[in-house]
C-alpha cells in the first residue's frame, strides 16, 4: 500500500472518529442549574431540557450504559448534580454517577411503572391510551378475524357485563380485545397500504365455545357494536416506557401520516402517526425533526419575487414551465417528535416541541441540533 493511500485511509478514519465525537457533544443551555431535585410529575425529557439545548441527547448526559437494564431510572427526591468528566457534562444522583449500577430497580416485565415511582421519559398520561388501545394492522388480516354478530341484550350497543356473540369457535376462557375499525393508511407517494387503524373498544372472555361463541365483556373503553373485530390482546400493549431516545436513522425522510385526533393541525404533546415502522428500521425512542417544504417563490416579468399567496395564474404557469422562474425556499423547521410505539409500516410519535403547527405530510428527518438554530 503506497503512502498516499495510507494517508487517505488515516484521514477517513480521523473524519469518522470526529463525526462520532461531534455527534455525542453536549451543549448546555444558557443559565443551566448546578443541581436539581427531582419532583413528582417530572419526566426525563423535561429534566434534561433544564440542562441541555438538545434534550433528546439525555442518554449521554446520564452516561447511560446500554448493557445495564434500565440504567436511567431516577425517583422523586433524588438530587441531581452537574459535574464534568473528561470535559463533558454528566449528571450524578446524590453524588453517585448516574450510570445505574447501584440504583437498578427493575419493574415487572412489560408493565408501565406507576407515576409515583421511577421518572418516565415522557408523561405516561399522554401516551398510555395509545400504548394500550391503538394498533395498526394489515387490513386483509383484520378482515379475516372473528366478528361481533350481536349480543344477548337487544341493544345495538354493549357494555361491561354484556354477553356478545362471535362468528367463530373460540378457546374457552380465552381473553380477547374487541376492536373498532378505524382509518386505512396509504403511502402518499407509492399508494402502498400501510395498515388499518384498529381501536380497542373492550376486552372480553370466552364463556361458551361453539360455531357461534359467547364472550362476556370485562372492560369498556367505548361501546361495542356488531361488526367490531376480535383480536388477541397484545403482549406488549403495556410496553415499558423507559426506552432511550436516539436520533432517527432513515435513508429517506418519513412523513406525518395522520393526526390521531383527526384535527387539521397538531401541537406540542399531541400524538401523530408517521409513515415508517419496523420494516424501515424505526424503533421506540427514535427522535425526528419536523419540517415543512419551503415555499416556491416565482420571479415575475419585472424580475421581482412573488410569494405563493400573491401569485397569479400566469405566475403559476411560468413556475411550471420555467425552472428559472421558480425558486424553492429552504424547508421550514416545525419541531421535534419522539416515537413511542412502532408497527410494521407505521408508528406513533409524540410531538415534544413545536415552533409552528404540525400538519399531515410534514417531513420527518434526523434531528439537527437546536444549537445550530440559535436556541
Amino acid at each position: 500500500m503506497d503512502r498516499t493511500m495510507k494517508r487517505l485511509i488515516l484521514l477517513a478514519l480521523m473524519t469518522f472518529n470526529c463525526t462520532l465525537v461531534c455527534a455525542d457533544t453536549l451543549t448546555l443551555k444558557a443559565g443551566y442549574p448546578e443541581s436539581y431535585v427531582v419532583k413528582k410529575g417530572d419526566t426525563l425529557w423535561d429534566i434534561s431540557a433544564t440542562f441541555l439545548s438538545d434534550p433528546w441527547k439525555w442518554p449521554s448526559l446520564w452516561n447511560v450504559n446500554p448493557q445495564i437494564a434500565n440504567p436511567h431510572l431516577i425517583y422523586p427526591g433524588d438530587q441531581l448534580t452537574l459535574v464534568f468528566i473528561d470535559g463533558q457534562p454528566r449528571l450524578q444522583i446524590n453524588g453517585v454517577a448516574a450510570q445505574g449500577k447501584a440504583r437498578v430497580r427493575k419493574s415487572p416485565e412489560g408493565r408501565i411503572i406507576a407515576k409515583n415511582n421511577a421518572v418516565p421519559v415522557v408523561d405516561l398520561a399522554l401516551i398510555e391510551n395509545y400504548l394500550t388501545q391503538h394498533r395498526v394492522v394489515d387490513s386483509l388480516w383484520l378482515a379475516e378475524q372473528p366478528m361481533v354478530l350481536a349480543g344477548e341484550s337487544p341493544s345495538r350497543h354493549h357494555v361491561v357485563g354484556d354477553i356478545i356473540y362471535i362468528d367463530a369457535q373460540l378457546p374457552l376462557n380465552q381473553k380477547y380485545g374487541i376492536y373498532e375499525r378505524g382509518r386505512e393508511f396509504f403511502n402518499k407517494e407509492t399508494a402502498e397500504p400501510l395498515g388499518q387503524e384498529a381501536i380497542l373498544a373492550a376486552t372480553g372472555q370466552v364463556i361458551d365455545s361453539g360455531k357461534v361463541s359467547k364472550v362476556r365483556l370485562l372492560s369498556n373503553f367505548r361501546e361495542t357494536k356488531a361488526g367490531f373485530k376480535l383480536l388477541p390482546l397484545e403482549d406488549d400493549s403495556l410496553m415499558s416506557a423507559y426506552f432511550m431516545p436516539k436520533a432517527a436513522q432513515l435513508t429517506t425522510p418519513a412523513a406525518v401520516l395522520a393526526i390521531e385526533s383527526m384535527q387539521r393541525e397538531a401541537g406540542k404533546l399531541n400524538v401523530v402517526y408517521i409513515d415508517k415502522g419496523t420494516q424501515d428500521g424505526v424503533e421506540p425512542g427514535a427522535v425526528f425533526s419536523i419540517y415543512r417544504d419551503g415555499e416556491v417563490i416565482v420571479i415575475d416579468n419585472k424580475g421581482l419575487p412573488v410569494p405563493a399567496t400573491e401569485r397569479t395564474a400566469y405566475d403559476n404557469l411560468m413556475a411550471l414551465v420555467s425552472s428559472d422562474r421558480a425558486v424553492q425556499m429552504p424547508d421550514v423547521y416545525h419541531g421535534q417528535l419522539l416515537v413511542f410505539k412502532v408497527f410494521d409500516k407505521a408508528s406513533f410519535g409524540l410531538i415534544l416541541s413545536t415552533e409552528r403547527p404540525v400538519r399531515v405530510d410534514d417531513k420527518l428527518v434526523a434531528p439537527e441540533s437546536l444549537v445550530l438554530r440559535g436556541q
